[in-house]
């Protein structure tokens, strides 16, 4: 197959990096992996290949755990820079990814599929933002004096305080939703704490991680502080959770692999943070402004196509606008410009991979199955790519496929209900997932009243899928342990060290 087919529109920089090898980052150096093989990356707009990765093995994680231990070394270059000199490194990180902001838009859209203009003005610009915002951190990471009183010793006298140390060598695995966001959203916290990294990209996205870490060299990281394996998940990403030299392991996918990491680290119980699947209830009420509510909940869920951990892709709508949000939604899909990521005007690109392609497909098809209704969609765009059909179901049971389980692609889900009550709240909390939510009204009363009841890390109220740095972002339930972003991240790379003297 022709790979340069659909890649007129890269700029000279992204064309130089595509053209370059792809090598794994271990200690410093670009190197081929152990095995030598490599696997195949895919631009998800024509199914045809387009670069070669390295397939990292078992061995080539034991490289990277040995440099990341000796770059955690007390005596390490690393473990003697002061938090201000770390807080400056990471800033720089963030100054580059802006300076190279078209190029890694070009090799996200191209990697991903994200309409480009999507990728530059939201991931790339958030990624930067993360490392910005993280510069901060590294100076504030501090402890306390305890004053304590001890009533059986008599007469002894104690200097107590609390230390926050790094927690050590990081095992960090990235999903393929949105590939240099969800690394930076690792890899700014884990190094602003101090800690050292070996990083494990999706498989079918691993460009703009290698080319994220290109940078991060450029700006400055001692060697063996970041390691980078690109490889599969049973040979790359399992050795990683499951190995003993590995302090902490954060992992961003599904809920299913998120199951298997645990399992892969409680034999030494390694510490975890889980950012796992969502099946997140959105609800507008009668009284909600529809001029914003119908693109918002549309946004909500065909933004980047559907993949998105925390898309509202259950939508409650009240009776008295259900039929006007559904059939303004529907005119909202239809009008969406599909196309290739990489194509400035494209507003919805293609799916990330043929088994992607294939499990979104098998959502739909099982909703016809199970007795819902299509307003719009259904199907497949176009005759190559992993394109599909912005879809809205209608008329299923709660019970269906199609709302219970995360589809991880451009599907709502549209239901009704009557009355704001305790049968709504029952429905939108029903799911193994809490992850995100989102309420459409303007009653401030009814808003209050709703937001302490949803079971979920975000409510986003007459707003959807906004995201800063300075705000938390987690799940309750099966959507996973701990927070992303905001102080509290701080919480998931490092320990507390409790001192006691007595004098």
């Amino acid at each position: 197959m022709d790979g340069s087919k659909g890649l007129e529109a890269l700029g000279a920089e992204a064309r130089k990096f595509i053209s370059s090898p792809k090598k794994i980052l271990i200690d410093g150096e670009w190197v081929n992996s152990t095995s030598g093989e490599t696997f195949e990356i895919y631009n998800p707009a024509t199914g045809q290949v387009v670069a070669h990765a390295q397939s990292g093995s078992k061995e080539d994680v034991n490289a990277a755990v040995a440099a990341a231990r000796r770059a955690f070394d007390d005596h390490s270059e690393w473990r003697k820079m002061s938090p201000s000199n770390r807080g400056k490194l990471l800033h720089r990180i963030g100054d580059l990814i802006l300076k190279h902001q078209d190029e890694l838009a070009q090799l996200e859209s191209l990697d991903n599929g994200k309409p480009v203009v999507v990728a530059k003005v939201a991931d790339v610009a958030l990624a930067a933002d993360i490392f910005h915002y993280m510069a901060g951190w590294t100076t504030k990471a501090d402890g306390g004096v305890l004053d304590l009183s001890v009533p059986f010793t008599p007469g002894t006298e104690y200097h107590a305080y609390t230390k926050r140390e790094p927690i050590g060598v990081v095992g960090q695995i990235i999903p393929w939703n949105f590939p240099i966001l969800m690394a930076a959203w690792k890899l700014a916290p884990a190094l602003a704490c101090g800690c050292t990294v070996v990083l494990k990209p999706a498989e079918e996205t691993p460009l703009t991680a290698l080319r994220l870490a290109e940078l991060i060299q450029e700006a400055g990281l001692p060697k063996g502080v970041l390691n980078v394996v690109t490889g599969f998940g049973e040979t790359t990403g399992a050795p990683l959770a499951s190995h003993p030299g590995v302090d902490k392991v954060a992992f961003t996918g599904s809920t299913e692999v998120g199951k298997l990491i645990v399992k892969a680290a409680a034999n030494d119980l390694k510490k975890l943070t889980l950012e796992l699947g969502g099946k997140s209830p959105n609800i507008i009420l009668n009284d909600a402004d529809l001029s914003k509510a119908i693109p918002g909940a549309a946004s909500a869920i065909f933004f980047n196509q559907g993949q998105t951990c925390s898309a509202g892709s259950r939508l409650f709508i009240q009776d008295k606008v259900y039929d006007e949000v559904v059939a303004g939604i529907a005119a909202y899909a239809k009008g969406l410009k599909m196309g290739p990521g990489l194509d400035p005007s494209t507003q919805l690109g293609p799916l990330v991979s043929q088994n992607q392609f294939d499990r979104v497909s098998g959502y739909m098809a099982a909703g016809k199955t199970e007795g819902a209704s299509l307003a719009t969609g259904g199907g497949r765009w176009g005759n190559e790519g992993y394109f599909v059909e912005p879809t809205v179901i209608i008329n299923a049971a709660d019970s269906a496929k199609v709302v219970q389980e995360e589809i991880f692609g451009p599907v709502l889900v549209a239901t009704r209900f009557s009355d704001v009550d305790d049968e709504l709240v029952r429905r939108a909390n029903d799911s193994v997932y809490g992850l995100a939510a989102g309420i459409w009204s303007q009653d401030v009363s009814k808003i209050h009243k709703l937001v302490p009841r949803l079971r979920a890390g975000t409510v986003w109220v007459n707003c959807y899928n906004i995201f800063d740095a300075s705000m938390p972002f987690g799940g309750y339930k099966q959507s996973g342990w701990g927070r992303e972003m905001g102080h509290q991240v701080l919480n998931n790379y490092l320990e507390t060290k409790a001192v006691c003297i007595a004098y």
